[in-house]
């Protein structure tokens, strides 16, 4: 799992007009092919009257799986302008279809690479990107007379405070990126005299928006 990276906001669409002819991004999360093959096909049925529905799509850590599909366009014209977009942007377990609605001007090879890469540039800042960052869910368990001492401290740091548990102990849960668990529970131990004791928790992506 990567420590972290960055993705699409959420499923959206955005629309540009470019010399009459109508250009509609559309973006969702694709996680595998067949959730990017199926998003492709949802798009294609809802706008079947369109002129073109290209799409590209990048998949995997190391963006192993990437397609890209003109859809009638000359080649090369639509979806790699896509791709190279995703790609340029960092984005991973992505899927983009751009719909195109021709309006009556044709705009030559150089116009269709800057109109479908500047539909998804331009949906891209309208949906917006997230960083998902990768966090360990610890537990720490202290006596209750370190409870405002330590609260106030996790306030103050890099940390995210997920929650208190008031049991016999409390039990603070704080998010903290996986690789510095072991720096957490040693400025934690230190903090509380060595009185603190840690289990970790489940492993999740948190997400925090960056455009």
């Amino acid at each position: 799992m990567l420590p972290n990276y960055y993705t699409v906001k959420q499923a959206g669409e955005h629309e540009i007009i470019i010399q009459k002819s109508r250009f509609i991004a559309h973006f969702s999360r694709a996680e595998t092919e067949e959730k990017a093959i199926a998003f492709i096909e949802s798009i294609k049925k809802q706008h079947w009257q369109a002129t073109h529905n290209c799409s590209a799509y990048l998949i995997g850590e190391h963006n192993l799986i990437q397609k890209a599909n003109d859809d009638g366009e000359p080649s090369g014209t639509a979806g790699v302008p896509m791709l190279e977009v995703l790609k340029k942007r960092n984005l991973k377990d992505t899927a983009v279809v751009v719909t195109r609605y021709f309006g009556g001007i044709k705009l030559g090879a150089g116009g269709l690479i800057r109109a479908y890469g500047g539909a998804v540039s331009e949906g891209l800042n309208a949906v917006g990107i997230v960083e998902r960052t990768l966090m360990r869910l610890v537990h720490t368990t202290i006596d209750y007379t370190w409870l405002g001492k330590i609260e106030n401290e996790i306030r103050q740091s890099p940390y995210l405070l997920q929650g208190i548990d008031y049991l016999d102990n409390v039990v603070i849960r704080t998010y903290v990126k996986e690789a510095e668990t072991e720096t957490f529970q040693q400025w934690m131990t230190e903090q509380t005299n060595g009185q603190a004791k840690f289990s970790e928790g489940e492993l999740v992506y948190l997400e925090k928006d960056v455009g």
